[in-house]
């Protein structure tokens, strides 16, 4: 069988123009207009053409880039200048301007703000489309890594152990000057010995002052290379890291808002997720869904005072074990004396509350050691069975009676491929699995672009490339 073979040398005919090298419906043009129909004066880009001085590249460039980068997972300001150069694509885009990953870097350093309002525009862009209803949403979070390393992460029993060893190596190293010094040696080892010392007085003042951060601020740890990330457990082991959140709508499984926070869990965050979401949409949704993670009475609770529908099983419901014979749901409340009454009938009292936890406690004292279950039911010889009930257990039985439903059974099965859609996508597709940027600001920045990128496929998928060119270029 014959083979095709090449010729580099073979003379052509170029196109008089770089968009003839561009088809009509090649998905750069989609990200074309999508950016150029975005407000800048919105997101807070000052957009002057008038502007005197040294030129610099045109704001409506330089978003473009980012944004057609990040969709095609090109993030490093030094592989987009790459692009820019040989990516025809990129070239078409930004009209064969060549900026620098200096430039790039800067641009992106400069307009943290106006980044993290791009997913914003993005969404609302869909609503005016039709592709967002804003009925129904589904919340979900996802642990990314951040641009640090866990070596630069301090505890305060971490610093303590250091202060500790490096106040043994001062005295050593004070000792060798003293030696030093009685036998004369030579000059040289001697100041050697003292940049030595010098250096390690530095280093303990540095470790000092990173203990007395952690009293005052009260918290349990920081990272020196980036101070609003935490210490997190993701897939790829322990460390440094943010807690990315989205808030997808269920028409086309488009993301309505994301938020990235410092916390480890999501546990606080379903009601501030969802009410970001709804100024984005400028309504009240009608129904909110998320996993058992989310389980927060009191994060629930704000959301339900405001009429919405919750979709948020506890963790008991989502648990494999069945309800074992001594569960709590097997005692029964009496709510008008204020106690819980066991299989068995015997009373369970009130005494006492515990404000850390939100909780009421009951215990049955010394009558469970006379009971045929005592060691089974309760290992507390002293106090017996002890039961605890929440400050708002009334609403977390509400809302599990609400979760039971069959017409909630069938939106939450859709919670999966609407919203974990979106983290594959972002971690699988483009292969991101750490940020870029550092501090809240430059990560949330990040995800909003990463997000914008993700409706953009989707918006060219569903209504296609010349049909987006259509419908936004007027």
């Amino acid at each position: 069988m014959a083979y095709r073979y090449g010729d580099r040398n073979q003379n052509t005919l170029f196109p008089q123009s770089i968009d003839e090298y561009i088809p009509q419906d090649a998905s750069v043009r989609a990200y074309d207009v999508i950016i150029g129909s975005l407000d800048f004066d919105d997101l807070g880009i000052k957009v002057d053409p008038h502007k005197v001085g040294c030129p610099e590249y045109d704001p409506k460039v330089m978003l473009k880039l980012l944004v057609y980068g990040y969709s095609y997972g090109v993030r490093s300001s030094r592989k987009l200048e790459r692009e820019a150069n040989y990516n025809l694509s990129f070239i078409w885009l930004i009209g064969g301007l060549k900026p620098d990953h200096k430039t790039i870097a800067e641009f992106r350093r400069k307009n943290k703000p106006a980044l993290q309002q791009v997913l914003k525009q993005c969404a609302r862009l869909c609503i005016r489309l039709g592709l967002i209803e804003g009925n129904t949403l589904f919340v979900d979070g996802s642990k990314f890594r951040a641009n640090a390393s866990m070596s630069n992460n301090w505890t305060e029993q971490r610093c303590q152990n250091f202060l500790k060893n490096i106040d043994k190596r001062i005295q050593d190293i004070l000792l060798e000057c003293e030696s030093a010094d009685e036998q004369e040696k030579q000059q040289q080892s001697l100041i050697k010995m003292r940049q030595d010392l010098e250096d390690h007085e530095v280093l303990k003042s540095k470790v000092e002052t990173i203990l007395n951060e952690l009293k005052v601020e009260n918290i349990q740890s920081t990272n020196t290379t980036d101070p609003d990330s935490k210490s997190m457990r993701t897939r790829q082991g322990p460390g440094a890291g943010y807690n990315a959140q989205v808030t997808v709508d269920k028409k086309h499984g488009l993301i309505v808002n994301s938020d990235v926070v410092s916390d480890n869990h999501d546990y606080h965050q379903f009601s501030e997720q969802i009410n970001q979401a709804n100024e984005v949409l400028g309504k009240q949704c009608e129904i909110a869904c998320a996993d058992a993670g989310y389980a927060d009475t009191n994060s629930l609770e704000m959301a339900d005072e405001q009429g919405i529908k919750i979709i948020v099983p506890s963790r008991r419901q989502v648990s494999k074990k069945g309800v074992g014979e001594f569960e709590k749901s097997r005692f029964k409340y009496d709510s008008q004396n204020d106690v819980y009454i066991c299989p068995k009938g015997e009373v369970l009292k009130f005494y006492g509350i515990n404000k850390k936890r939100r909780v009421r406690n009951y215990a049955a004292s010394i009558i469970c050691q006379d009971c045929k279950h005592f060691g089974k039911c309760t290992k507390s010889k002293r106090d017996g069975r002890k039961i605890s009930r929440l400050f708002k257990e009334e609403l977390r039985e509400k809302l599990e009676a609400l979760y039971d439903l069959p017409s909630s059974k069938k939106i939450y099965a859709l919670r999966k491929q609407k919203v974990e859609l979106t983290f594959g996508h972002i971690k699988r597709n483009l292969n991101v699995s750490h940020f870029l940027l550092r501090g809240l600001d430059g990560v949330k920045a990040e995800l909003s672009l990463l997000s914008g990128c993700f409706n953009i496929v989707r918006m060219i998928n569903i209504i296609g490339v010349c049909g987006l060119v259509e419908k936004l270029a007027g």
